[in-house]
C-alpha cells in the first residue's frame, strides 16, 4: 500500500507556496533552514496521518539514495525523525528505526532541467541497493524535499519490488509539482534561486549551520579554476579537508570531470600539512 503527502503544492510558477531563496540555501547545505522545513513538514504531515502513524509498532524512515555524502532531504530527514520520535514518546511508541537506500551515481549532469523520461533514463543507471530485513513488513517512510515528475519516486518503487519488499510506503515531500504544465525545470529556478555564483556559495560554507551535501559537492568539483582558488583561499581548512575527504569516499575521484579539481583541493590540503608541519620543527 501506498500514501503520499507534500506539505506545498505548486500550481503556479510565478506563485510558489514556499520561500525560494530558503529553498535554494537549504539544498545548498544550509542546515538552519532544513531544521526549519523539517518543522513545517512534520506539523503538516502528523496534523492528518497521525492515525497511520499510531497504528503501526514498527516504522522505519529512509532519506532519498545516496552513498556516502547525504542529499539535502537527509538532513531534512533527520530533524524531521527527531520530531516524530518525541511524537512516538508522548504516544508511548517505539522509536523511528532509520535505513536508507545505497546509490552508485553514475551521472554528472544536473537533472533539475530534464523531463520525467529524460530522467528516469539517467538515474535508472545508477545501481542500488536496501537492506530487505530492516524494511520488509514495516510502514516505512520515504522522506524527500520535493516531487516534480515522480522519478525518483518510481525508482524507489522499482527497487521494492525488485527486492520483493512488503509494506506500507509512505512518501512524504516537502513541496510537490502539481501542475503539469509547468515544465520540469523549474526545479532548476527552485534550486539556483539564490546560488547565483561562487560567492554565494561560499557565503553559504562559511556558515556555521551548514553541512556539506551531494549538491554542493558536486557544484564545487565542476567550478572553473579561478572561482576554484577563489573558493579554497575563502573557506576554513577543516572545510576543505571534509570536501576532500567527501568527494573520495564517493568515489568523485574516478569521474574524469571531477579530477582537475579534486587534485587541486588535495593539492591545497597537503600544502597546509606541509606548512603546519614546519611551524611544528
Amino acid at each position: 500500500m501506498n500514501t503520499n503527502y507534500s506539505l506545498h503544492k505548486v500550481t503556479d510558477k510565478d506563485n510558489c507556496p514556499f520561500s525560494e531563496a530558503d529553498y535554494s540555501k537549504f539544498k545548498f547545505g544550509d542546515n538552519a533552514i532544513a531544521k526549519k522545513f523539517a518543522e513545517q513538514l512534520f506539523e503538516g504531515f502528523i496534523s492528518e496521518h497521525a492515525d497511520l502513524i499510531l497504528q503501526h509498532e514498527e516504522i522505519v524512515i529512509l532519506p532519498s539514495p545516496y552513498l556516502a555524502i547525504p542529499t539535502a532531504s537527509n538532513c531534512l530527514s533527520f530533524y524531521f525523525k527527531t520530531l516524530m520520535n518525541k511524537f512516538l514518546f508522548e504516544n508511548d511508541k517505539k522509536a523511528l528505526k532509520e535505513s536508507k537506500i545505497y546509490r552508485n551515481q553514475t551521472y554528472v549532469a544536473d537533472y533539475g532541467a530534464l523531463d520525467y523520461a529524460e530522467r528516469v533514463k539517467m538515474i535508472s543507471n545508477d545501481t542500488y541497493y536496501i537492506d530487505k530485513n530492516i524494511v520488509d513488513g514495516k510502514l516505512c517512510i520515504f522522506m524527500d524535499d520535493i516531487k516534480i515528475t515522480g522519478s525518483h519516486e518510481f525508482i524507489v518503487k522499482k527497487i521494492l519490488d525488485e527486492y520483493k519488499v512488503q509494506g506500507h510506503f509512505v512518501f512524504v515531500y516537502f513541496a510537490e509539482l502539481l501542475n503539469k504544465n509547468i515544465h520540469p525545470n523549474i526545479e532548476n529556478h527552485f534550486n539556483y534561486f539564490y546560488v547565483k555564483d561562487v560567492s554565494h556559495i561560499i557565503s553559504l560554507i562559511n556558515q556555521s549551520t551548514f553541512e556539506y551535501n551531494t549538491r554542493i559537492v558536486k557544484y564545487i568539483l565542476r567550478l572553473d579554476v579561478n572561482d576554484l582558488i577563489l573558493l579554497l583561499q575563502s573557506i576554513p581548512q577543516h572545510r576543505i579537508e571534509t570536501l576532500f575527504d567527501l568527494a573520495v569516499s564517493n568515489n568523485y575521484h574516478t569521474i574524469e570531470e571531477y579530477k582537475q579539481n579534486l587534485q587541486s583541493i588535495n593539492k591545497k590540503t597537503a600544502d597546509y600539512g606541509y606548512k603546519l608541519a614546519k611551524r611544528t620543527t
